[in-house]
């Protein structure tokens, strides 16, 4: 027997961030958006935990206990007395390393496959409490849809969506390093009152209405800045998006993946080519938001 578990992706249309805390983190007023790539994750009963990986970019995931999908297993097992013997294989197509939570969710995901696979019964809120635990982005790749992330991320309040939103993802070459992001966020910000962070009126509006116009006139990423002056480069691939028509453009999270809203599908199509075309990025991905979040799909 093996379960499986899609998982989406997701992109930040609000990154608001707080001064650092004493305990190294960042307020935020995050506002998800689940995309439709997804990741794959199958878990199947071992006599030991393993990792594998396929897909792109694949050699470039952790197959240890470092790997959020293993400490989701171990989390989970502990929970319940048992051992965390399991298979969990990872199918990639989110962006590695890329500011989508491809990450948070192999972690989300196996969370839900193993907790099938075992038959632990854990109730919506633990699942929810051991994905806190893993990390800032894990509980939204669970839940997907949309939703406001506040703390630092983990506390969700579902929003809702009121249609269709189109998006066209440029993939760079390498990753960025979330904690070097945020350092570098701190440093750009040294000396100056950094605001609390607060979700935008409008933003979430514009999510309620559907309004694809008005939501690109919201888009913000206070990480953004931050992610430019560790990969220059991004300003190039920003700047061909935008003059292919795409409505907005922003860092992606931490990055180094940028996001392009559009007005439909055909624009995503033009996007994506004038992206690629423009030699800025390595590959350039279609999506549409609102997604769901983790879903068993395959036993």
């Amino acid at each position: 027997m093996s379960i499986t578990v899609r998982v989406p992706a997701k992109v930040n249309v609000q990154l608001a961030v707080g001064a650092a805390r004493p305990d190294g983190f960042h307020d935020l007023a995050n506002v998800f958006l689940a995309v439709s790539l997804y990741d794959e994750v199958t878990a199947t009963p071992a006599d030991e935990l393993r990792i594998t990986c396929s897909g792109p970019d694949a050699d470039q995931v952790p197959l240890d206990t470092t790997n959020l999908a293993a400490r989701a297993a171990i989390a989970l097992a502990a929970r319940h007395g048992i051992s965390p013997d399991v298979h969990l294989h990872i199918a990639k197509d989110i962006p590695v390393a890329g500011g989508m939570a491809g990450g948070s969710a192999d972690g989300a995901g196996a969370l839900l496959a193993c907790d099938a696979l075992w038959g632990t019964g854990a109730t919506r809120d633990e699942l929810l409490d051991i994905c806190a635990e893993l990390g800032s982005d894990v509980p939204f790749s669970l839940v997907g849809g949309a939703a406001l992330g506040t703390g630092r991320g983990e506390r969700l309040e579902p929003l809702e969506v009121g249609g269709t939103f189109h998006w066209v993802f440029a993939v760079a070459d390498g990753g960025l390093s979330t904690p070097a992001v945020y350092g570098e966020f701190d440093r750009l910000a040294a000396g100056t009152d950094v605001p609390v962070p607060a979700a935008s009126p409008a933003l979430l509006d514009a999510l309620r209405t559907g309004d694809a116009a008005a939501l690109a006139g919201a888009l913000a990423n206070d990480l953004q800045p931050a992610a430019l002056s560790l990969r220059p480069s991004l300003a190039a691939t920003l700047a061909a998006g935008t003059e292919a028509g795409a409505l907005a453009g922003l860092v992606s999270g931490s990055g180094p993946t940028t996001a392009f809203l559009v007005k439909d599908e055909d624009a995503a199509r033009t996007v994506a080519g004038a992206l690629l075309a423009s030699g800025t990025c390595r590959t350039a991905r279609v999506a549409t938001s609102p997604a769901p979040g983790a879903t068993q799909i395959r036993t």
